[in-house]
């Protein structure tokens, strides 16, 4: 068994380097076409990444009457833990929002601060939805707690910007599934003209009684191989390019929250899917080209 596995992956070799112009040509059509997929991939993924960070920005923001005091704040913030769409609620005093308000401003403004003895600002409460989909709903659920003067929600941004988020994810996984079925049969009949060169070779091993699977393994092995290879070529060229272009943008300091897919957990996933799909359609292609020749 063994000795016939190292014999169909040993002709199926020398049928790569024998058909080496062949070879070439189906490499660099299959390195073609994955790249033009992975590129699309680093886009979708890039593009969800982005969607994912944005929408766990989104915050409903409560504010208590101006003489409530922190121990209601924590009381309030009880009680709409307990509501069942709420992930999470931080309470801000009335020194820390002075702080943070200190922090936003201009200096110019600094003087007028200090002016307070103490903090006129209200009691507030940070809350944070499970769903990122369902913070409107929250918002409205935290309205008619008892307590709460004002609750902000951002209601005139947080749909559009849903809406906006769901049509490019939306495009993004239809472009990508159009780009991958076009790369199938690409890949496909790529290595279909590769085989079909050499249809007077499978004619006359089957003339001479070999068995079929004994025809065929050598040209499966010989489509794993080719989509292998023409895998690794953009796998690498993308990797590269795209650890140089992460490292640069982050060394911009004005747009260093933007929170891109890391380079070493993007190419493991790239890795697994343009080599996956190269070496599937490479046998897939080599079987379906192979069993039009069998019937001789």
């Amino acid at each position: 068994m063994m000795s016939r596995v190292v014999r169909h992956l040993r002709e199926g070799l020398r049928n790569v380097l024998r058909n080496g112009w062949m070879t070439f040509a189906s490499v660099s059509a299959v390195t073609v076409t994955l790249a033009v997929l992975g590129f699309s991939l680093i886009l979708a993924m890039n593009a969800q990444q982005m969607s994912k960070y944005v929408t766990k920005q989104v915050l409903v923001q409560a504010y208590l009457q101006p003489n409530a005091s922190e121990q209601t704040g924590e009381q309030l913030a009880g009680q709409i833990r307990a509501m069942s769409d709420v992930g999470s609620v931080q309470v801000i005093s009335k020194a820390e929002g002075m702080q943070q308000l200190k922090q936003d401003i201009g200096p110019q403004y600094q003087d007028i601060l200090a002016q307070y003895k103490t903090s006129p600002l209200p009691v507030q409460l940070v809350i944070k939805a499970k769903d990122p989909n369902r913070t409107l709903q929250v918002a409205n659920e935290v309205r008619h707690v008892q307590g709460i003067a004002q609750v902000q929600d951002g209601q005139p941004y947080v749909k559009p910007l849903f809406k906006t988020l769901n049509i490019l994810r939306d495009i993004g996984l239809v472009f990508v599934i159009a780009l991958l079925v076009t790369s199938m049969f690409l890949i496909s009949n790529t290595i279909r003209i590769t085989i079909f060169s050499r249809r007077r070779e499978i004619e006359i091993m089957k003339l001479v009684g070999a068995a079929n699977w004994f025809i065929r393994w050598p040209f499966i092995v010989e489509g794993m191989l080719i989509g292998a290879f023409g895998s690794i070529v953009p796998l690498a060229i993308l990797g590269y390019g795209y650890q140089v272009v992460y490292n640069r943008i982050h060394d911009l300091p004005f747009i260093m929250s933007i929170d891109l897919v890391s380079s070493g957990t993007l190419f493991i996933k790239m890795a697994v899917v343009l080599v996956g799909i190269g070496i599937l359609l490479g046998i897939w292609g080599g079987v379906m080209s192979v069993r039009k020749f069998l019937r001789v």
